[in-house]
């Protein structure tokens, strides 16, 4: 079997930035190739064309290419000629892209070809309650309808993605996977009332809700301290930083105690994971992301957001405690319970892990996309 991966992001030093996207990619095809499947990955948009090895997966960097007038459209045809190229000389049986942008969009491959939903451009604006570029939500749909399967990385955003689109045929569920031996308990040292957020410093996860929560949990717990992990971006409401908007809503004494670090190498992260306290992720607008199964795999307590997909990843009371952020009351409190009691934190972090072992572990994931693209061979 040889499964081909379509994408705008992929974990690699000679690749553009990637997120979590890129790393759920990356978790499935080294497990594929560790079953011994083929794995080629097409990573469009890049700065030159480069044909790359990484751990046995074959990595075809794709050149971002201009036109003068249909790019959209001419861009994809470049892509598709390229890839059935490579169908044709390698015998890759199945293709598999995300639904962001639609990029499979006026695409025809000459094997079949499947949509992994991660998250469309329509299903994050619907959930931030954003307009949408009228151009992203056509290709998104077209893409959607043109492919010969469509799976998600959770049952959340298969019905949202159903309702956003008006279709039925987002049904198929596989949950994100990860190496629960790279990412496990480590012998270091916790740093007592260390607070830790780690991901793009972006409205749409909550960050800025984080800041009034902390500011509550610094007038109960001077001591305790949060460190930020990930890239600013500009804010898409107000056109500034969000790290700026962050810091103006954070309180004098709250400002002292926040560290930001823009970026670590990936095998860097879960040594920071270990250290901290408590993780918080509090984000409104996510399908299955890989920040919350890698903090629960390390045996971390959680406080996340309520959204949807929560409940198919969290235990309430029990991995953690999944709260509206917008209750900055209720957050801030549940953060303070369990720097307060050392004891229920590390019980919930065990139970974090014992439900990732359970349930996310990239072993058993691997095996369910290995019978999922068995079926879809069968029928082509």
């Amino acid at each position: 079997m040889h499964i081909g991966f379509l994408s705008s992001e992929y974990p690699h030093a000679k690749l553009n930035r990637t997120g979590g996207l890129g790393t759920s990619i990356k978790n499935l095809a080294l497990e594929l190739t560790k079953k011994g499947i083929a794995v080629s990955v097409f990573v469009y948009g890049q700065d030159s064309d480069e044909v790359l090895n990484d751990e046995g997966i074959t990595i075809y960097k794709i050149a971002y290419k201009k036109y003068a007038v249909l790019g959209w459209y001419l861009y994809r045809k470049y892509i598709n000629k390229f890839i059935n190229r490579r169908i044709v000389d390698h015998k890759i049986d199945v293709i598999e892209a995300p639904d962001w942008t639609g990029i499979t969009a006026f695409m025809k491959f000459k094997c079949p070809h499947i949509i992994r939903l991660h998250g469309s451009d329509a299903y994050f604006c619907d959930l931030e309650n954003r307009k949408q570029k009228y151009k992203n939500y056509f290709f998104e749909k077209k893409a959607l309808l043109g492919a010969d399967k469509i799976v998600s990385v959770s049952d959340f955003t298969a019905k949202k993605t159903n309702k956003i689109f008006g279709i039925n045929k987002c049904k198929e569920v596989i949950y994100n996977g990860i190496n629960t031996l790279n990412f496990k308990p480590l012998e270091i040292p916790i740093h007592e009332n260390l607070i830790l957020y780690f991901g793009t410093i972006i409205r749409k996860k909550g960050v800025l809700e984080l800041a009034q929560a902390f500011n509550l949990v610094i007038e109960k717990n001077p001591n305790a301290t949060l460190f930020l992990l990930g890239k600013d971006v500009v804010d898409v409401f107000e056109k500034k930083s969000t790290l700026e908007l962050f810091f103006n809503i954070l309180s004098e004494k709250a400002k002292t105690k926040v560290t930001h670090l823009k970026e670590v190498h990936y095998s860097e992260v879960a040594s920071i994971i270990a250290k901290a306290n408590v993780i918080t992720l509090p984000s409104f607008a996510e399908a299955f992301p890989m920040t919350w199964l890698e903090a629960m795999a390390m045996e971390k307590a959680l406080v996340t957001s309520n959204v949807g997909w929560a409940n198919e990843m969290m235990i309430d009371g029990e991995t953690g405690f999944t709260i509206d952020p917008k209750n900055h009351v209720d957050y801030a409190h549940k953060i303070q319970t369990l720097l307060e009691d050392g004891d229920l934190a590390k019980q919930c972090g065990m139970k974090a892990r014992n439900c990732v072992l359970e349930s996310f572990d990239a072993q058993l994931i691997v095996e369910k996309n290995i019978t999922f693209y068995k079926l879809i061979i069968q029928k082509s």
